[in-house]
């Protein structure tokens, strides 16, 4: 359904443990403990592990938990990706005075729910590409302000055209806000908006819920 960063059991508790990465708390010399550093303010290690841990415990869950580990081995790469673009996200969305309503979100994702069958078969595709069941209202939220922003912009998701458009805006605002990652996790790319070697998370069509 949607590309989610860098983007089905053998004993998934083995699987778990194999292919969770250890996160130390090393940190850059100028910023010890964090795993990014955003507009002044810190990521941690420990923040990123819980996000990590979070996924990997609802992954194993699974009946397919094996696979879907397999399928997400840069989980923490890929999860720190999220968590810097939430932030550009967020500040993109301030500037051009954009919000999005709890029943917003709601009638989103009941659509989306709708179109994926139901919503345990929802999460499972969020899961498939290392979204939590718990972070799912947050990716819908990124999705609306997302399309909120591409609007003030005068800009239509749906065409190549528009998400260039959208994607100078979002690159404008990475760059204003000294994003200083930590080198183990790689570098942060202001022109792409992302970290890295992992996959563009974020570009999405305006029919995003109806290629469920």
């Amino acid at each position: 359904m949607f590309r989610r960063r860098t983007a089905l059991s053998v004993s998934a508790t083995a699987a778990l443990l194999a292919a969770t990465p250890l996160l130390t708390a090393c940190g850059s010399g100028a910023h010890p403990g964090a795993a990014a550093v955003v507009d002044g303010k810190r990521i941690t290690v420990a923040q990123l592990q819980a996000k990590v841990k979070d996924v990997r415990a609802a992954q194993a869950e699974s009946p397919q938990g094996t696979q879907l580990i397999m399928n997400t081995g840069r989980l923490s790469l890929a999860t720190l990706n999220g968590m810097i673009f939430d932030r550009v996200l967020a500040r993109s969305a301030e500037d051009a005075g954009v919000t999005v309503t709890r029943r917003a979100v709601q009638k989103w994702r009941d659509q989306a729910e709708e179109q994926a069958g139901g919503a345990e078969r929802l999460k499972a595709m969020w899961l498939q590409q290392g979204i939590a069941p718990d972070e799912v209202d947050a990716m819908v939220r990124n999705q609306l302000l997302l399309d909120g922003v591409a609007k003030h912009l005068g800009a239509d998701r749906g065409k190549p055209a528009g998400q260039r458009a959208l994607a100078r805006e979002l690159a404008r605002t990475s760059r204003s806000m000294g994003i200083d990652v930590n080198p183990r996790f790689g570098k942060w790319d202001d022109q792409q908006v992302i970290l890295g070697e992992t996959k563009d998370p974020w570009i999405t069509t305006g029919q995003a819920k109806q290629q469920t």
